[in-house]
């Protein structure tokens, strides 16, 4: 999954990882301390991102990229100080290079008295991202595709079979006598779960994307 602009309709999987990592790499005395973690929306990226500066209170750089989304568009890169290019964009060529996308890679950095020029720092940032890749799992998910379900409670236990026959993924349910209920459908097999939610004919379901 190349990042440049692509149909969306044809995305039924994507890349990405599902639990923190850390790795270091050093050169000429300046230390790089690359965190990578998943990152589903853009409101936690503060919250990563002055997790990692409280852990390392004395570093002089706080380098970093994302990408979120599957067509190419939703990502960010900052250099946070360093010469414009050297940090941020080869963090996220690395996220790039393995297809990977809902992730935030923050690079830290010790200043170790020596310059190590432009192409010292895109190598540095790139390989300590490189590193904190290798070390967490790679995932690959289904791409889904979120519906409201709305019934009676008398049909709770057909509906969890549905759901569960279907693999779908139940992000939100309130069961009460009358129960809403929130999934995401595997895009691969939505038309086929949509008809069989549809068989229950006092059920309400909506697309919410």
């Amino acid at each position: 999954m190349r990042y440049t602009i692509i149909n969306l309709s044809d995305i039924y999987f994507f890349q990405t990882i599902d639990k923190p990592s850390i790795a270091e790499f050093r050169d000429r005395g300046s230390k790089f301390l690359a965190h990578a973690f998943p990152l589903n929306a853009k409101d936690k990226l503060k919250t990563h991102l002055q997790g990692v500066k409280t852990d390392h209170p004395k570093a002089t750089h706080y380098c970093f990229a994302y990408r979120i989304g599957l067509d190419g568009t939703d990502f960010r890169v900052s250099d946070d100080g360093e010469p414009s290019g050297s940090a941020g964009r080869p963090i996220l060529g690395q996220i790039d290079k393995r297809e990977l996308t809902n992730i935030l890679v923050v690079v830290v950095r010790y200043f170790g008295g020596s310059l190590l020029g432009v192409p010292g720092l895109i190598n540095a940032y790139k390989t300590a991202t490189s590193l904190a890749l290798q070390t967490t799992p790679i995932l690959q998910k289904q791409v889904e595709i979120k519906y409201k379900l709305t019934f009676d409670y008398t049909l709770i236990n057909d509906i969890m079979l549905v759901v569960k026959q279907t693999h779908c993924t139940i992000l939100h349910q309130d069961l009460q006598l009358f129960c809403t209920m929130t999934i995401g459908i595997p895009k691969i097999i939505e038309m086929e779960a949509v008809k069989r939610f549809h068989e229950f004919h006092s059920l309400e379901i909506n697309t919410l994307d």
